[in-house]
């Protein structure tokens, strides 16, 4: 479920009146940022000011519509109530298009009960929908209105997008309109090109390259610095390309500046959580863009058996996103990384904290705490061993849930047990020390919000939409230490 609790409107001072369904409708795009397909979108109203908004997929059973209606109304009123009061009421929009010989009239009869369903779901709690909309088709149809003088049974056509004198009126004001989602998730979506078995054939080639170096006992430090310079690398690279007209001209672009081996060995690479976290530290400055263009890169390149391993980059798109100020990247990416493997705790805890709107800057903190610490000279790092208490590091892993080790255990992970003396680390140990402070410091900031809850930002409908299927017998390349579940 992707939650937007910004408020409407340019952060200015103007302020635009919606007097009727028509503008209603025509101002959706304008007040999520970008053109809802297949959506139920809620949005609450404060004094006759929108406030907090939701969104989810429209499911394809109505048996899941009851649950969904439920969780919903309780995801945005709980939200709007922990930031700005309780709402006055809610307006609900359904917005889905013909996709067969159906006509935008059928789609409104066949969603009328679910429209109900979220009016009973809001009502349960105290707050009225004031105005329910189907959008289909071009038309918009209101289910509040039974007069057909000004909701006729054929629906209202809607204004030429950017035509309307709403659309003006946002524009004047600031607000835009992004790209409709399904070009945004084109973006992070694996590649179905005639190059899909050339990165197939890079990515196995990667993976027995990497297992008997781990095998070895490399330590994983020296695998993790591998990784990460060749990210530089390559990202520096995407700095020289011109600027594209558009997202599809400037990803091919970018495609082919990354060649298979190298970006068979980032994704493997990335399936350690501490080289992923260390590569989340590119998260603002000039390299946030370039960074956010590599992960979108290699999530597209984790094709065929290897859809599971885009959790990484999907997470480290949706974190730079985020970073970077946009929600709504941010939430597709993140909902595809969860949907590519459910239980990676980096991403699910990442869509907690944007359906919370929780501000980033606290993990921003975390990972320049962490890079700092990398830079120190070893007695800087002891003295601050001393001064923090030793053992700070044995917490490494504890509070990201459940999982069962999918690395290689051997040689490397004794030797960094025993690696170093006594007040004075080894790097590996620093590195160690540093693992999962970035999942501890969104925990405790969801902590401090109240905004824990189970499933969050998942919703019946989005379950498995993007997950590709693996062949049996194929087992994911992990790393020393690294948890299955991210």
């Amino acid at each position: 479920m992707t939650h937007h609790s910004e408020a409407a409107g340019a952060p200015g001072t103007e302020q635009i009146t919606l007097r009727n369904p028509s503008e209603l409708a025509e101002a959706l795009p304008y007040l999520l940022g970008f053109k809802p397909e297949d959506s139920i979108v809620l949005v609450a109203l404060h004094r006759g000011r929108f406030g907090g908004r939701v969104r989810l997929g429209i499911p394809e059973r109505p048996g899941d519509w009851p649950s969904v209606a439920e969780e919903m109304a309780k995801c945005l009123i709980g939200g709007c109530e922990r930031k700005d009061g309780t709402p006055d009421g809610i307006v609900a929009f359904l917005c889905r298009d013909p996709k067969t010989t159906e006509t935008g009239r059928q789609i409104r009869e066949r969603l009328q009960p679910l429209a109900q369903m979220l009016r009973l779901a809001c009502g349960r709690l105290d707050v009225p929908v004031v105005e329910a909309l189907c959008i289909s088709d071009d038309h918009f149809w209101s289910y509040s209105c039974p007069v057909e003088e000004c909701c006729p049974p054929d629906g209202t056509p809607l204004a030429a997008s950017g035509t309307s004198v709403t659309a003006a009126a946002m524009t004047y004001a600031g607000i835009q309109v992004r790209r409709p989602l399904r070009e945004m998730r084109a973006r992070l979506t694996p590649w179905q090109t005639a190059a899909v078995p050339q990165q197939e054939h890079a990515l196995d080639a990667a993976a027995m390259a990497l297992v008997p170096r781990i095998l070895a006992g490399v330590p994983r430090a020296e695998v993790a610095d591998e990784t990460l310079d060749l990210a530089r690398r390559v990202w520096s690279r995407f700095g020289h390309l011109p600027t594209g007209d558009g997202t599809l001209e400037s990803d091919l672009r970018d495609d082919e500046q990354l060649a298979h081996d190298e970006a068979a060995r980032l994704i493997l690479g990335l399936q350690d959580r501490l080289t992923r976290d260390h590569a989340a530290e590119w998260m603002e400055g000039d390299e946030a863009p370039l960074a956010l263009r590599l992960w979108r890169a290699l999530a597209r390149r984790c094709v065929g058996p290897y859809g599971e391993h885009a959790a990484a980059p999907l997470t480290l798109a949706g974190w730079v996103a985020w970073s970077l100020g946009d929600r709504v990247e941010a939430g597709e990416a993140l909902d595809m990384a969860l949907a590519a493997d459910p239980r990676y705790v980096f991403a699910r805890l990442l869509m907690e904290a944007c359906s919370a709107d929780l501000d980033p800057e606290p993990v921003r903190r975390s990972l320049r705490k962490t890079r700092d610490e990398r830079n120190v000279t070893p007695s800087e790092a002891t003295s601050q061993r001393t001064f923090d208490g030793a053992g700070a590091g044995a917490a490494a892993g504890a509070g990201t849930g459940a999982g069962s080790s999918t690395g290689v255990k051997g040689k490397g992970a004794a030797d960094r047990n025993g690696a170093g003396s006594p007040g004075r680390p080894s790097a590996e140990d620093s590195r160690e020390q540093a693992e999962d402070r970035v999942t501890r410091a969104l925990e405790a900031a969801l902590r401090r919000r109240g905004s824990r809850r189970a499933g969050a930002g998942k919703g019946p409908s989005q379950a498995g939409a993007y997950a590709p299927r693996r062949p049996q017998g194929r087992r994911r390349v992990g790393r020393q230490g690294t948890r299955r579940d991210g």
